[in-house]
C-alpha cells in the first residue's frame, strides 16, 4: 500500500486504528566540518550526519527557531549567543553572515538564560523578507536583499516579554505571531509584506483565547502556528488548557493537557478578537487534545498536523500526536516524546522532531507519513530546534556548546562536542538517501 492510500485508509476509518538592523562583522564563509564520534554519525540510522556548519562569534548556548527557505538555499537560525539572526547557505553549507540588532541573551537572577525575554526567538521567511521576534516585545522585519542596514520596520505587539513562534501564510502576505510569556499570552494577526520590494508590515488585530480556557494568572502559553493552504487556517498549539479533561488541575502540578487553536484569518476583525471553544460549522476556536501537552506544529500530508507533545508541558505523557486539520480525527505516535520546533520535508515526505526533552535523553526524531517512528538521533540537550531543505532534503539540527564552556543551558551530554567536533556547538546537516521504498511518496505542496 502506497503512503498516500495508507492515510486515506487511516483518516477514513478503514483500519482499525482510532484516529484520527545590521550585519555584524562575522561574515566571511565558515568551512564545515565532518561529524564527529558516534553521536555524529549512527550507523544503524536512514539520517546520516552530513557535516556540521561553525557559527564565529561567542559558543552557542542559547537560541530558539530556525527556518529554511529553499528558493533562497539559506537557513535561518534565532541566535541568542550572537544577538542575531544566523544565515547559512544550504547549497554549499557554508555560514553567510548573522544579522544583528536583537536583545541577545537576558539572564535570571540565578544566571540561568531567561527565554521569556531574551531574543530573537521565532523566525519565517517569504521571498526577500525574514519576520523575526524579539525579547522586547517587537517584531523585525528584515530585507534579506538590502546589503546594509536589512531591518527596514520594527513593530510593537504591545507586550513586555519575547514574539515567540510564528509562521506566514503560502502568498507571505498574513503573518501570526505569538507572545507566549504574556499573561495571559496573545498572538498578533499582521498584513505582512508579500513579494513587495518595500516592506509595509502592520498589526491587523489582536488574538486573544477565552479566560476560561486560558485563565488570566495561571502562566499558560501559546506556542508554535502551522499554516494549512488547504483549509486556509493557522493551527496554534497551546501547551495547557483549563478543565481538559474535566476535573484536572493547573496546579500544583499540571494535569490538564493542551489544545489546538484554529484561526481564520479572514474571520478576523481589529483590533482585538477573542475566541472560545471549537466551532465545528466555521472550523475555528481551540479543539482540545488528549494526553498531549504541544510546543510544536507542522502540516504534513493530508491535511494532518503533527503537534510535538512534551512533558514538560504535561508530565508523564509518552507520544506524539497527530490530527488531521479537517475532520480532527487524530493518530498517535509511539516512541518520541519531547519536541519543541517539528518540521515536515516534503522532500522525503518525513516529519522530523527536534526532541530535546525526550525522557530518555535529546534526540533529533524522524517519523514517516503514516505516523509511524523511523528513529531517534543522540542530539545535545538543548537541540530543540530542527528546519529542512526540501529541494536539497537536508535537515538542519543546531547543537549547544557543553556546559563547561557556556555555563547554565549549555550541553550536558557529550552528543554536541562529537557531533560538532569543537566545544563551540554547531548547526549538524543531516541528509536522508531517498531509497526505492520511499519513491512512492507524494510530491506535497510545499506550503512554505
Amino acid at each position: 500500500m502506497t503512503i498516500c492510500n495508507k492515510w486515506r485508509a487511516f483518516f477514513c476509518g478503514t483500519m482499525s486504528t482510532a484516529l484520527l538592523g545590521t550585519v555584524s562583522l562575522m561574515s566571511s564563509p565558515a568551512a564545515a566540518a565532518p561529524c564527529g564520534g558516534p553521536a555524529g554519525t549512527p550507523a544503524p540510522t536512514q539520517t546520516k550526519c552530513l557535516t556540521a556548519v561553525a557559527i564565529p562569534g561567542n559558543p552557542l548556548r542559547s537560541f530558539d527557531i530556525s527556518f529554511v527557505n529553499p528558493n533562497r538555499a539559506e537557513y535561518y537560525l534565532a541566535d541568542r549567543s550572537n544577538s542575531g539572526i544566523d544565515v547559512i547557505d544550504t547549497q554549499n553549507l557554508k555560514f553567510k553572515r548573522t544579522i544583528g540588532g536583537f536583545v541577545g541573551i537576558k539572564l535570571k537572577a540565578n544566571g540561568a538564560v531567561n527565554n521569556n525575554i531574551s531574543g530573537p526567538d521565532g523566525v519565517v521567511t517569504h521571498g526577500r523578507w525574514l519576520y523575526a521576534g524579539d525579547g522586547d516585545s517587537t517584531l523585525k522585519v528584515i530585507d534579506l536583499d538590502a546589503p546594509v542596514n536589512p531591518i527596514k520596520q520594527i513593530i510593537s505587539t504591545g507586550g513586555t516579554t519575547r514574539v515567540d513562534e510564528m509562521d506566514i501564510t503560502t502568498d507571505g502576505k498574513i503573518l501570526l505571531v505569538a507572545n507566549n510569556a504574556e499573561d495571559p499570552p496573545f498572538g498578533t494577526l499582521l498584513r505582512a509584506n508579500g513579494d513587495a520590494a518595500v516592506s509595509t508590515t502592520a498589526i491587523i488585530a489582536k488574538i486573544l483565547v477565552s479566560n476560561a480556557i486560558i485563565p488570566k494568572g495561571a502562566g499558560l502559553s501559546l506556542e508554535q502556528p502551522a499554516w494549512d493552504p488547504k483549509t486556509k487556517r493557522f493551527y496554534v498549539s497551546v501547551p495547557t488548557i483549563a478543565n481538559n479533561p474535566p476535573g484536572c488541575t493547573l496546579a500544583p502540578v499540571n494535569t490538564c493537557s493542551g489544545g489546538l487553536l484554529v484561526i481564520d484569518p479572514a474571520t478576523v476583525t481589529g483590533p482585538v478578537t477573542t475566541l472560545d471553544g471549537f466551532n465545528p460549522a466555521t472550523n475555528t476556536g481551540m479543539v482540545p487534545l488528549t494526553a498531549c501537552g504541544p510546543n510544536g506544529a507542522t502540516v504534513g500530508p493530508h491535511d494532518n498536523l503533527l503537534l510535538g507533545c512534551t512533558p514538560n508541558n504535561l508530565p508523564g505523557s509518552t507520544t506524539t500526536l497527530v490530527i488531521n486539520a479537517k475532520t480532527k480525527n487524530t493518530a498517535v505516535v509511539t516512541g518520541i516524546t519531547g519536541s519543541d520546533e517539528v518540521w515536515f520535508n516534503k522532500g522525503d515526505g518525513r516529519y522530523y522532531l527536534g526532541a530535546s526533552a525526550s525522557p530518555t535523553g535529546p534526540k533529533l526524531g524522524v517519523v514517516d507519513g503514516t505516523s509511524v517512528l523511523i528513529e531517534t538521533i543522540p542530539t545535545s540537550s538543548g537541540s530543540h530546534s530542527v528546519a529542512a531543505d526540501s529541494k536539497r532534503n537536508l535537515i538542519f539540527s543546531p547543537q549547544v556548546a557543553p556546559l563547561a564552556v557556556v555555563g547554565a543551558g549549555g550541553d550536558t551530554t557529550t552528543n554536541g562536542a562529537a557531533i560538532c567536533g569543537t566545544n563551540n556547538g554547531c548547526v549538524a546537516v543531516y541528509k536522508h538517501d531517498v531509497d526505492d521504498d520511499d519513491d512512492d511518496h507524494e510530491d506535497h505542496e510545499d506550503r512554505r
